[in-house]
C-alpha cells in the first residue's frame, strides 16, 4: 500500500521539478501556445500550494496537476473549444503519448526517426513544425507546390508514427 504524504513547502520544489514539464507538454498538447501553457503551469503548481493536497504517488500526483491544468485550460475559454467528451479523447492520447515518463522516451525515439527520414522531408518538418512556416514558403524553398509540401508531410508524419510505433514495440 501506497504511505499517503502530506505535501510540505520544501517538497514542492522537487514537485515542479518532477512534474513541471509533463503537465506544460499535456497542455500544448491540448491546444494551448507556449505562452498560456507557461501561465497554466504556474497557476497549477499555485493551486498544489493552496489545495488541499496529499501526494499518493508521482503518476497520482502527474494525473492530479494534469487534470488541474487542464481544469484551467478549459477555463481559459468563453467558450470551451470543445466537448467535455473530445477532451477525454484527447486526455486518452496524451497518456498513450506520454506513457510514465511524461512523454521523454517518445520522444527520445521521435528525434531518433527524423534522423531516418530523408533530408528534404526533414528539411519540411523542421520548417513546418519548428519554424512555423507556411506551405507556401516550405514549397519554395523545396521547389514544391503547395499540394507537394501537404503530400511530404503526410508521408512523412506516417513514416514517424510507423517508426515510433516500431521503436515501441521493440521496448516491449
Amino acid at each position: 500500500m501506497t504511505e499517503l504524504r502530506t505535501i510540505t513547502a520544501d517538497s514542492v520544489q522537487a514537485l515542479v521539478r518532477a512534474h513541471q514539464v509533463e503537465v506544460w507538454r499535456s497542455l500544448r498538447y491540448l491546444g494551448a501556445s507556449a505562452e498560456l501553457a507557461d501561465d497554466l503551469v504556474q497557476e497549477t503548481f499555485l493551486r498544489l500550494l493552496r489545495a488541499p493536497f496529499v501526494d499518493r504517488s508521482p503518476a497520482a500526483t502527474a494525473a492530479w496537476l494534469r487534470t488541474v491544468a487542464r481544469n484551467f485550460y478549459v477555463k481559459s475559454f468563453r467558450r470551451p473549444p470543445f466537448a467535455s467528451t473530445e477532451l477525454d479523447k484527447i486526455e486518452a492520447g496524451w497518456n498513450g503519448f506520454a506513457g510514465d515518463d511524461g512523454g521523454d522516451d517518445t520522444l527520445v525515439r521521435l528525434r531518433a526517426c527524423l534522423e531516418k527520414l530523408d533530408a528534404r522531408a526533414r528539411q519540411a518538418v523542421q520548417l513546418h513544425y519548428e519554424e512555423r512556416r507556411s506551405r507556401a514558403d516550405i514549397g519554395a524553398r523545396l521547389g514544391l507546390g503547395e499540394d507537394g509540401v501537404k503530400s511530404l508531410l503526410r508521408r512523412a508524419r506516417a513514416a514517424l508514427r510507423t517508426c515510433i510505433d516500431r521503436g515501441q514495440r521493440e521496448e516491449a
